[in-house]
């Protein structure tokens, strides 16, 4: 049964994400004052991708786009999608980190095998970022955990719910929610954060060198990579809840995303990795300290 819960939650996040990835396209263009593309256009350009033949550069460069894939997909079966949860007792916030490193992994690992000189330093960029936001995030996850004492994403959600709209962590936290949303940011690779890719400096980075079902795949990772992040803000910070609330939250979330990227321009690598080890770095600190010694802001 479990399993059979896992597809439904990928069929139906493979539907909402595309489908909304579409609509802020939409939103994007508005901003812009463009017209923009129908909502359904990230579906065509998926299915046309994947349609197409592709060029290989070995073994290497294959398997790391299934790994990257597989893995973003088997960690999105590990998250809580609202009130459903395929795997009781493993929506524990480390096996979705651990599994979903294993996606960005293999992404690293494809992109290299390439050959391709801006893949690489799109890779060793998107490495970098990585553990520029992710220091600042964890301080402030670790300091939630410790005085729950639970690292389940349903019971952190649960525990929220209790004490209503005023118990989410982004009231009763707002240091850590202000620095999880800004490495979330980095997260999505969304701009200012877009470094690793940055189209106009390098070339796309990682992406340059893939076409046909290669970069049809990498498409479907990208939508299910957001999944597990979006989802993860939500979870931890805005109180979960059913399937219909967890979705109203996770689109007014997205969509924020969507303006920010729609209205900013692009930091360079050395200032992304400057940002976070400044300011965030600094709210999470004194956001952990106030949780773990305190116990303010937290209302169990």
């Amino acid at each position: 049964m479990s399993y059979l819960i896992a597809l439904m939650i990928v069929f139906i996040g493979f539907l909402w994400q595309v489908s909304l990835d579409g609509i802020q396209r939409k939103v994007t263009a508005k901003v812009h004052r463009r017209v923009g593309p129908p909502w359904y256009q990230t579906f065509m350009d998926i299915f046309k991708a994947l349609s197409k033949s592709s060029i290989t550069h070995g073994f290497i460069y294959d398997f790391g786009v299934m790994m990257a894939l597989g893995g973003t997909i088997a960690t999105f079966m590990f998250l809580p999608f609202g009130d459903i949860v395929a795997f009781n007792g493993l929506d524990n916030f480390f096996v979705v980190v651990y599994l979903l490193a294993i996606g960005s992994l293999g992404m690293a690992m494809s992109a290299s095998g390439s050959g391709n000189a801006w893949a690489g330093i799109g890779i060793m960029r998107a490495l970098t970022q990585m553990v520029a936001y992710e220091v600042p995030f964890m301080i402030v996850v670790f300091g939630m955990i410790h005085v729950y004492g639970t690292s389940s994403l349903s019971e952190l959600a649960q525990i929220q719910q209790m004490n209503g709209i005023f118990g989410w962590h982004i009231f009763t936290m707002p240091l850590g929610a202000i620095v999880a949303f800004i490495s979330l940011l980095g997260m999505l690779n969304k701009v200012p954060f877009d470094t690793p890719i940055a189209p106009a400096e390098i070339a796309s980075g990682p992406m340059v060198e893939y076409g046909g079902k290669h970069f049809g795949m990498l498409m479907l990772q990208h939508e299910f990579a957001t999944l597990v992040e979006v989802g993860l803000f939500v979870n931890l910070f805005l109180g979960g809840g059913n399937l219909i609330e967890y979705l109203i939250k996770y689109f007014f979330v997205y969509t924020l995303v969507t303006v920010i990227y729609a209205v900013s321009a692009r930091f360079r690598i050395e200032n992304v990795v400057t940002f976070f080890y400044g300011v965030p770095i600094v709210l999470s600190l004194v956001q952990a300290a106030i949780v773990i010694f305190t116990g303010l802001g937290v209302n169990v």
